[in-house]
């Protein structure tokens, strides 16, 4: 087996939970939608209407922003409010639970501007030691 082999090892194939599902994929993988991330950040700042986080998020498109708004929903982390209006208005405004992540998404913001140069300093280094 070369150096740069790395096996499986039985225990591999268990996540931080072992062999139960603690939900840190279905996190992780909210957290890594950056739809997702943008909806939060703006809805940290107040109850937003649809057509203000749309134009508030730049590049998203109508149907992502319903597609993310309504995964957020289901997660329980905003709430989507209709009014009976002509035209129909919408609100959407971050539960607890969503304020919770957006502090734990703003956490993480922190950490890696704290840590940018670090890991740029570090990558530096492993791209010297190994260009092939």
């Amino acid at each position: 087996m070369s150096v740069g082999h790395t096996a499986v090892t039985p225990q591999a194939h268990l996540g931080p939970c072992g062999d139960d599902d603690c939900g840190v994929r279905d996190v992780l993988d909210r957290l890594g939608d950056k739809w997702t991330v943008l909806v939060i950040v703006e809805l940290s700042k107040g109850v937003r209407r649809f057509r203000e986080l749309q134009r508030a998020i730049p590049g998203i498109s109508q149907r992502m922003l319903t597609v993310t708004t309504r995964r957020l929903a289901r997660d329980g982390m905003i709430s989507r409010t209709a009014y009976a209006t002509i035209p129909p208005q919408v609100e959407y405004a971050l539960t607890d639970i969503g304020r919770s992540f957006a502090r734990a998404v703003f956490a993480l913001s922190d950490w890696s501007r704290d840590h940018k140069d670090v890991i740029a300093e570090a990558r530096e280094r492993w791209d010297a030691r190994n260009t092939d």
